[in-house]
């Protein structure tokens, strides 16, 4: 059971690390502006933490064989009986819950810090219409 935990560690961590990467970059897409950024991780990494649920609801439906971590798993080690199977998917759980539950607090985390910028004056960013946009958007409103 150690063995399955620490293999599933492995192979969650690195795709909750893959992630988080891209939750990143698209914050540093928004560095302009904090607000922004911190906002759109927030929203990202609670995506992130809603899927980790939903995959540690659907572990005891999942075939052993068709995960990542019974790729890495010996031969010894994988679950061969309805009991050892029934351990896999209880693992599986566990590691899928613990990730999400820590994406959850880190969403949380970057919400608060987008407030603590409002709270000093920072604004989200909102793109201004250009006079050519206004232009055209009265002009293909009908009166």
């Amino acid at each position: 059971m150690d063995k399955i935990r620490e293999v599933a560690v492995f192979c969650i961590g690195r795709a909750v690390m893959f992630g988080s990467l891209a939750i990143t970059c698209v914050m540093v897409g928004f560095s302009f502006n904090p607000v922004s950024a911190f906002r759109a991780g927030a929203v990202l990494t609670l995506l992130m933490a809603a899927i980790l649920i939903w995959k540690a609801y659907a572990a005891a439906r999942q075939n052993p064989k068709s995960t990542e971590v019974w790729v890495y798993l010996d031969d010894k080690a994988r679950p061969a009986n309805e009991h050892s199977r029934f351990v896999f998917a209880t693992v599986m759980r566990d590691v899928y819950a613990r990730f999400g539950q820590a994406s959850l607090a880190v969403a949380c985390l970057f919400f608060a810090i987008s407030v603590v910028f409002v709270m000093f004056g920072f604004k989200a960013d909102q793109p201004e219409i250009s006079p050519y946009t206004a232009q055209a958007t009265e002009r293909a409103v009908p009166e």
